[in-house]
């Protein structure tokens, strides 16, 4: 998604900035029915190695075709699950909403360094959280209401700067071709021929903390590498010219939400508004980027597809659980992440126990996650690791893995 920020003319821009410094639908699918067995792995569920690679791992190819359907997943997961509750849905936005409120009330009353340091880090993880929710609207798992789904999905995502429909179209050709090294629209890896025409520079912030973490502003206006368009543009090739006019919906929203930035920026001074919506903002896009990131990236011998190999559920399989602890609450469970992407349309509230129901249909297939501690610091490990090993894949194959570029931060980027 993002990696266009952090290749070609984003990585431009990153110098520059280093030297001064339709709702989304499920598609038709055709399950996979090879009835290949499972290589026998012991010792794998549920463990791993403390950076959330499985132990008793190595004999086994997640990239062969999986013995089971999409059916299969599907009916392990209980009716229930994917009952939709507007009531539900509406509360924990109304939750969300009071929160951010309240923060930034409680900020503004106290206005001393400390307090503001902890609002930046609360305030934009639930612009985070409420960019979650709008997600959700964005797949129409939020209610069966497609106008309340809009209503609802624009309030919380032109909060935030983020253009509602533009956003959502692209994400349903991720959800579409997850896992697919050309079609894929979230960061999807470089090919070979691609990472070798980057200049040094360009390639060492690409895979460089925090640089990747800023991305998603600039993928909004340019998209991902070799591909055209923007999300405010209506003529852009990411729409359909059914979607143009939501896309001028949405993009008018958008300039709403910036012109009252100004306003009250006008009104309260630009300090105060960079310190209660500016920081906050950017600490929400660091979320939204690691997170996307980790839910693609970061495990051993995780496949990538092209051509006849890819399906749309071996596509989904790539994806990743992550824990986040008690975080998992305040940003709706979007870490439970393989059965989202396999069934965008069950809502958030029923996704741990819908993936609970279906383990036993993926067997190994399913990557346990590592539970978190107090914080998720152990992801910060998965993420600097994953820079430092997953660089490019083939040219040429129809299922290709993440190589290393040795040369990349010198000896020490050696894979281990």
């Amino acid at each position: 998604m993002e990696s266009w920020f952090t290749s070609k003319c984003g990585l431009s821009l990153l110098s520059s900035f280093q030297k001064g410094l339709k709702l989304l639908t499920t598609p038709t699918i055709k399950p996979n029915t090879n009835k290949n067995k499972l290589a026998k792995t012991d010792n794998y569920e549920g463990k791993n190695n403390g950076v959330g690679e499985e132990v008793g791992y190595e004999s086994f190819d997640p990239s062969s075709p999986p013995p089971f359907k999409i059916g299969d997943i599907r009916a392990a997961i209980p009716k229930h699950c994917w009952v939709k509750n507007p009531l539900r849905s509406m509360s924990y936005v109304l939750r969300d909403v009071m929160v951010v409120f309240l923060l930034a009330a409680i900020a503004s009353y106290f206005d001393n360094v400390v307090v503001w340091f902890f609002y930046w880090a609360a305030q934009g993880t639930m612009f985070w959280a409420m960019f979650v929710l709008g997600h959700d609207c964005g797949h129409g798992s939020f209610s069966d209401n497609q106008k309340l789904n809009s209503l609802v999905g624009h309030f919380l995502h032109s909060f935030i700067l983020v253009p509602y429909h533009g956003w959502r179209i692209s994400h349903r050709t991720h959800h579409q071709n997850h896992g697919h090294v050309e079609n894929d629209e979230s960061w999807h890896p470089l090919t070979e021929k691609v990472y070798k025409q980057l200049p040094d520079q360009s390639r060492k912030l690409r895979f460089s903390v925090p640089f990747p973490l800023f991305a998603y502003p600039v993928y909004l206006w340019h998209r991902s590498p070799g591909k055209q368009g923007s999300h405010f543009n209506p003529n852009s090739d990411l729409f359909h010219s059914n979607e143009r006019k939501e896309v001028i919906v949405s993009t008018i929203c958008w300039i709403v939400m910036a012109a009252l930035l100004v306003v009250a920026s006008c009104v309260m001074g630009p300090i105060q508004i960079l310190k209660l919506y500016s920081v906050p903002y950017w600490i929400f896009v660091m979320w939204l980027d690691l997170v996307t990131y980790l839910h693609h990236h970061g495990e051993r011998k995780m496949p990538w597809y092209r051509g006849k190999e890819w399906s749309y559920l071996r596509g989904g399989l790539t994806t990743v659980d992550r824990d986040y602890g008690w975080i998992n609450n305040i940003h709706h469970d979007i870490g439970t992440h393989v059965i989202h992407h396999l069934f965008p349309q069950i809502p958030h509230y029923h996704l741990v126990e819908a993936t609970k129901s279906a383990k036993h249909v993926f067997g190994k297939y399913y990557r346990e996650p590592k539970r978190s501690g107090p914080l998720p610091i152990h992801l910060l490990e998965v993420l600097t690791k994953s820079l430092r090993q997953d660089h490019y894949v083939s040219d040429t194959g129809e299922v290709v893995f993440y190589q290393t570029d040795p040369q990349l931060f010198g000896s020490s980027n050696k894979s281990e």
